[in-house]
């Protein structure tokens, strides 16, 4: 006999049971997520993002196809950096839309499901107020170099309008993850 099989099925405390983290499988309070975001802000997402993608992709192969036959694009690392707000904005939105962040439950495993609603519900709050604190310092920068007409070096692309749809995309995320804070603060009154 092991001194794995000589353990006891089942933990407990006080209140309710704790989870067999080998043997037990996942007790997540979370929904399955969805394949893809769906709904208005899902296909936006989507088409913001597909929009980054293709522009950074062609910007980049035209470079390097340009490096190798003679001729030049200027400007690329700048159309790929423009591009890359496009991406990251609609990534963020995408994937708060879904509930798909990254999490680790190797404690919030080991909890009853009421005290796994609370921490969640708290995640969000603190998620929340992380992001707001993203959006109020862009918006500063955003105030403060609007009428700077702050460009790009060589090609000369506006940056306030990109900095705009970050603030937006992490206001967006933000409602998000409050929306998920309130509706599990719901379900857990219910």
């Amino acid at each position: 006999m092991t001194p794995l099989d000589a353990r006891p099925e089942r933990l407990s405390i006080r209140r309710g049971r704790l989870s067999d983290p080998v043997s037990d499988p996942a007790l997540h309070d979370e929904t399955p997520t969805a394949a893809a975001p769906t709904g208005l802000a899902g296909r936006a997402t989507f088409l913001i993002g597909s929009a980054g993608l293709l522009l950074a992709t062609a910007a980049d192969s035209i470079a390097v196809l340009g490096r190798h036959s003679g001729f030049a694009l200027h400007g690329a690392i700048e159309i790929v950096q423009a591009a890359i707000v496009l991406i990251a904005a609609s990534s963020m939105v995408s994937v708060t839309l879904v509930r798909g962040h990254a999490a680790v439950h190797i404690l919030t495993d080991r909890l009853t499901p009421a005290r796994r609603a609370t921490l969640a519900r708290i995640a969000n709050l603190l998620g929340a107020i992380a992001v707001l604190l993203l959006a109020g310092g862009s918006l500063i920068l955003l105030v403060d170099l609007w009428n700077g007409f702050e460009r790009s070096e060589l090609l000369h692309i506006p940056l306030r309008w990109f900095r705009l749809l970050m603030i937006v995309a992490l206001l967006f995320v933000a409602l998000l993850f409050l929306r998920d804070a309130l509706a599990r603060g719901r379900r857990d009154d219910a």
